[in-house]
């Protein structure tokens, strides 16, 4: 088995988390299982956000920490470190979105020189580290 540095990093788009975090791996695809199961996982601080925002308007019903808390313990998901400075650079030359969300989640994973698991048609079209 390989090492723990050996795994490829692994950054999780916001539905993904919520998906894994309800217990609902059936609706992840093989490839996306397959890198979650081989990965390192990590998200970017938005993912916080972005579930904060959702649980606040009633589209999710648990908190962003609960939620982030429970994945850190079940599956070694960590919140990436990653300087914003570094995620902007990345985030100002994705010009194929108007979502603030992605494009600073892609920029994070692109920073990170990691993949994201992602269902989204429109990251996977122009994200060449997206999985699914």
């Amino acid at each position: 088995m390989a090492g723990q540095s050996e795994r490829p990093l692994i950054h999780l788009d916001t539905h993904v988390v919520c998906w894994l975090y309800d217990g609902a791996v059936e609706k992840l695809s093989t490839a996306a299982q397959a890198a979650i199961r081989g990965g390192r996982l990590a998200v970017s601080p938005l993912i916080e956000l972005e579930i904060t925002y959702l649980h606040e308007i009633g589209r999710f019903r648990d908190e962003a920490t609960t939620v982030l808390g429970v994945l850190a313990g079940h599956l070694g998901v960590h919140v990436s470190q990653t300087p914003y400075a570094q995620i902007v650079a990345h985030a100002v030359e994705i010009t194929w979105t108007r979502d603030a969300f992605d494009r600073l989640i892609i920029a994070h994973a692109a920073a990170d020189r990691a993949q994201l698991v992602t269902r989204d048609s429109l990251i996977r079209a122009h994200f060449p580290g997206a999985i699914w």
